[in-house]
């Protein structure tokens, strides 16, 4: 049997149960694909797939359905993946581009994302441990307060409130000073920099203003630390009901393991292959290769964005993976873009 025309019978099996979620026979597969060979051929391909555990027959059908194994090799095999439209593509752009601040940036992708594909959209929050300092604003807010804001290279802000001890409303002057020379050690340099770049500011200031100067870079260390908890935003949970058939589990396990954040990051997180920064790479985790148990009935389709994060879909090992793997490329380009600009 030659492996190239066995490939075409199993990428036909995939194709067919994808699109009617019905166990795929011989004949159905003669009478829908141009496979130039007898139903006798045919079936003994099928029975070779079977005893290599890419497709298998559930209960007593006489069709048959992928396995995780028989979706592996489909997804690696794929060569083919239809591009988006010129039309697609700009109304990915136009709707991103209408975001305000990051948190508008991340809702519109997964929204996006989740009407693209019909599955379950999921995007990690920008992380700070790979952004850069793009400006640092410190704002006197009535009396002895400072308030110091961190704005990083993708959109993200953080606001640190500082009790100097001193009266700022006639210190405009000073604070003009330490803002600029702050920016001067920090702008344009990773977070992880920024604590011992401050170091500098501190011993460029009269010894009068240093405990100012150490109260802002004490700030400033604060709001460059990761938090603890990663945050990770989904959307089209509801897209989930259209196919809870598809899951052996009940729905319910599904849900209640993607209302877990943690478990959304380590999910994004151990999909393999992922380059970081690389959005042209796209990395398929299907069924038991994801390390969660309760989402081992599931695929999930993931890249980075702009080395700040990863994005992805999760749906049922049924899905269509040649145009969930286009929309999560796309999406992520174009996030990138927004965020680097």
């Amino acid at each position: 049997m030659s492996e190239e025309r066995r490939l075409e019978v199993l990428r036909a099996i995939v194709q067919d149960y994808v699109r009617t979620s019905e166990p795929v026979g011989s004949k159905a597969l003669l009478e829908r694909h141009q496979l130039g060979v007898s139903a006798a051929t045919v079936r003994n391909d099928m029975a070779a797939l079977e005893d290599e555990g890419l497709i298998t027959a559930p209960h007593t059908s006489a069709g048959r359905i992928p396995t995780d194994a028989g979706y592996r090799l489909f997804v690696d095999r794929l060569q083919q993946v239809k591009p988006m439209s010129k039309a697609e593509r700009a109304a990915i752009e136009r709707f991103l581009e209408g975001a305000v601040d990051l948190d508008d940036v991340v809702a519109r992708t997964t929204r996006l994302l989740a009407g693209l594909t019909q599955q379950v959209a999921v995007m990690q929050y920008p992380s700070l441990t790979r952004s850069t300092v793009r400006h640092i604003e410190l704002v006197p807010v009535g009396g002895t307060r400072l308030m110091v804001v961190l704005i990083v290279n993708t959109g993200r802000v953080e606001q640190r409130m500082v009790e100097t001890g001193r009266d700022l409303g006639v210190e405009a002057e000073l604070v003009a000073g330490l803002r600029n020379l702050v920016n001067e050690q920090a702008v344009g340099q990773p977070l992880t920099a920024v604590p011992a770049r401050l170091a500098a500011v501190t011993e460029r200031m009269p010894p009068e203003d240093r405990p100012l100067a150490d109260a802002v870079a004490r700030a400033l260390a604060d709001a460059t630390e990761e938090s603890t908890e990663e945050r990770v935003v989904l959307a089209g949970t509801a897209n989930l009901a259209r196919v809870g058939s598809d899951f052996p589990t009940t729905l319910s396990q599904v849900l209640e393991a993607l209302e877990e954040h943690v478990v959304l990051l380590r999910l994004l997180q151990a999909v393999p292959t992922i380059t970081e920064g690389d959005g042209d790479t796209v990395a398929v985790s299907i069924g038991t290769e994801n390390p969660y148990a309760p989402l081992r009935t599931t695929s999930v389709i993931a890249t980075a964005y702009g080395g700040a994060g990863n994005l992805g879909v999760v749906g049922p090992t049924r899905m269509d993976y040649g145009q969930a793997m286009v929309a999560v490329r796309a999406v992520a380009h174009y996030v990138a873009e927004i965020l680097d600009g």
